[in-house]
């Protein structure tokens, strides 16, 4: 189906159907999530993070505390 003709039916949706058609996507996307490719240099990345990581070797931080240094950087 072509991507127009998607649109259209989904603009005839009420709002807890396309709700629903999201989650729907949302899930497939999740399931097929292996199947995308990283690129070597984060798969690296990544490895080096985690070892620091179990390491002790990184600062870590809780969400409130990031969101609270960016709500007051961007004052």
């Amino acid at each position: 189906m072509k991507s127009e003709k998607i649109k259209q039916e989904i603009n005839k949706l009420n709002l807890a159907e396309k709700l629903l058609l999201v989650e729907d996507i949302w899930d497939s996307i999740a399931q097929s999530n292996s199947e995308l490719p990283m690129p070597e240099w984060q798969k690296l990345e990544l490895d080096k993070r985690y070892k620091e990581y179990k390491a002790g070797k990184l600062n870590l931080h809780d969400w409130q505390s990031v969101h609270e240094g960016i709500r007051n950087k961007n004052k």
